[in-house]
């Protein structure tokens, strides 16, 4: 009894589609060191004027993580644009899932608040595309779904 949701695999491939676009967005501007020096002054700036703290100087070793980061990201997002498949939508959620462990690591240890603005959308993301992978991994009985290529996010489903 999973079949219910076949019927919202492409509600599903548009929050994937979404979740990349929100990525794109958001870290394109940590991609290069020139479009990084821009951004961080803009959320230092941001999170001073609304009393959430400012980010650290720039330095080297932060600018080349940043750059590391936003480049990974936004190939990834790429990718989940150009041909969103359902298991895109259940490793982006993964990665949410780790991001929001480190983001919450570095809030519990004194960063900007501005990440809480991040944090957000990271675990909501996280949330939205995990959570079908989880209720289809067992049918209405509880017994275990049926095989792959049955399951309502795979391939075979599309």
């Amino acid at each position: 009894m999973i079949r219910p949701f076949i019927a919202s695999h492409r509600a599903y491939l548009r929050v994937v589609r979404a979740s990349a676009w929100y990525d794109l967005v958001v870290t394109a501007g940590f991609a290069t060191p020139w479009t990084y020096v821009l951004l961080h002054g803009a959320l230092s700036s941001l999170g001073g004027a609304l009393g959430l703290g400012v980010l650290p100087a720039l330095d080297p070793m932060q600018t080349l993580y940043a750059n590391l980061m936003g480049s990974v990201v936004v190939v990834w997002a790429l990718l989940r644009i150009v041909e969103p498949l359902p298991v895109h939508g259940l490793l982006d959620g993964v990665a949410r899932t780790l991001f929001a462990m480190w983001q919450s690591y570095a809030l519990a240890h004194g960063v900007t608040r501005l990440l809480w603005l991040f944090f957000v959308v990271e675990v909501a993301f996280g949330v939205v595309q995990l959570l079908p992978w989880w209720r289809a991994r067992t049918d209405i009985t509880g017994e275990p779904a049926g095989p792959a290529g049955e399951h309502p996010l795979s391939i075979e489903a599309q």
